[in-house]
């Protein structure tokens, strides 16, 4: 058997390492051609690693949660062939020119006379990775307890939201991995989730390493807290009319145009509102002492995935139209939801807005993105009883629950930026007038 080697790849221009967040294989298992081996994330991008052969697992290089450089090996597949020179160390670490493996690494089979022709009851041997697929069944699960099913991140997601347990579902492919079409088959046989057990006592720990987005996340929020003075501001909005506005213009919109959120609208009364207030689109290099305030305005959506939190930007904002806002909303969402943002598009923001939809609460204290100096949170839309003078009538009110940095914004300005957004978004005639 030869041996052939798959280095860590060269995952962006100037990345010198990624972290491991996922192993699709262990040590044993079968591989085919174009079989996703493992996932590595920098920058909260995240790459999957394809085998380039065909054969079985014998050495993985690093566990979930550690860096690797680029070029350094990661794992060994074992392959028909002559066996191989043992691999010298120093040769095992070197770069390789295409991040994958070294040109004449897996040495070439021998002339063809000297091939003996495999023996047709060899030839109908079944494949050694139908003994890692256990069969369904209608009472247990196709896993042991604990044991982690092999799936796609796109599978994991289409999974969570149909609310089925991967460990449930039977994989058809290399070492149990499950695909699509392993989840067509479990809906339309009629599975569903197994029984929940018996209501026990429970004594486990269960010790989860912060890994891949999620420690990223940590990173990121513990460095905006260590370093940020944080003020937090509420307001309530009356958005009954904007939300008639809303419902108007999607009633009357094109077929090539979005279906319009608020955000559309809070994006551009933002733009408005910055253009009279600059310093708030701004980037302050605390290490340097210098405040970036940008022309440009640049808003960060945080959105949630299964992966965890990230944060799309939409580009120059002051130069779109509601329109244009809702399209690009909608399109980093999706890419957000896919996983197929690059890098370019989870960088750049020099302001972000932070919602949690229908969830949104009644107020939330929301964290900057540093080095921003300010964030705007979107919380609950809902109807409340509101005094007009007379007697209480029905509106639309909503809070807006925002964050500033206090070194560079002092309260009555993040006060006078709220203030001005709510002024747009109660009178949204206001947001389409120069």
């Amino acid at each position: 058997m030869a041996e052939h080697t798959i280095r860590m790849p060269d995952v962006g221009e100037g990345v010198a390492e990624a972290e491991l967040v996922e192993w699709n294989v262990k040590i044993g298992d079968p591989v085919r051609e174009d079989m996703v081996l493992a996932a590595v994330m920098t920058d909260k991008a995240t790459v999957e690693i394809p085998s380039p052969v065909e054969g079985e697992i014998s050495w993985l290089g690093a566990e979930i949660g550690d860096v690797v450089a680029v070029g350094a090996a990661l794992i060994r597949i074992k392959i028909a062939g002559e066996t191989s020179a043992p691999m010298d160390d120093g040769e095992a670490e070197a770069p390789v020119a295409d991040g994958m493996a070294e040109e004449g690494e897996t040495l070439p089979p021998p002339p063809a006379k000297d091939v003996p022709k495999p023996s047709k009851p060899e030839a109908e041997k079944p494949a050694p990775a139908a003994k890692s697929r256990p069969l369904m069944t209608s009472s247990g699960a196709p896993r042991a307890e604990g044991e982690k099913p092999l799936a796609s991140p796109a599978v994991r997601l289409r999974a969570k939201d149909a609310g089925i347990d991967l460990r449930q579902v039977s994989g058809s492919g290399p070492a149990g991995r499950i695909g699509h079409e392993d989840l067509d088959a479990f809906l339309s046989a009629g599975r569903t989730m197994a029984p929940a057990q018996d209501m026990t006592r429970k004594t486990d720990i269960t010790e989860i390493k912060m890994v891949g987005m999620r420690r990223r996340i940590a990173e990121k929020m513990s460095l905006s807290m260590s370093r940020i003075p944080h003020i937090t501001y509420v307001e309530e909005i009356d958005v009954t009319a904007l939300e008639d506005l809303r419902a108007a213009l999607n009633a009357a919109k094109k077929p090539d145009q979005p279906k319009l959120t608020i955000l559309p609208f809070l994006m551009r009364a933002m733009a408005k509102a910055i253009s009279e207030q600059p310093e708030i689109n701004s980037i302050y290099d605390d290490e340097a002492g210098i405040i970036r305030q940008h022309g440009g305005i640049h808003i960060g959506i945080a959105a949630q995935t299964s992966a965890g939190l990230v944060v799309p930007v939409a580009r120059h904002v002051e130069a779109r139209d509601i329109w244009d806002c809702g399209a690009e909303v909608g399109r980093l969402a999706e890419a957000a939801k896919s996983g197929t943002t690059t890098r370019e598009e989870l960088s750049g923001s020099t302001i972000t807005i932070t919602s949690l939809g229908a969830m949104g609460g009644v107020a939330t204290t929301p964290v900057i993105n540093h080095p921003e100096v300010a964030i705007v949170g979107v919380n609950k839309m809902m109807m409340r009883p509101v005094w007009d003078g007379a007697g209480f009538i029905p509106r639309k009110m909503m809070n807006l629950s925002s964050s500033f940095d206090h070194r560079v914004i002092d309260g009555w300005e993040a006060a006078r930026f709220i203030q001005r957004i709510k002024t747009l978004l109660e009178t949204p005639a206001l947001i389409f007038i120069a």
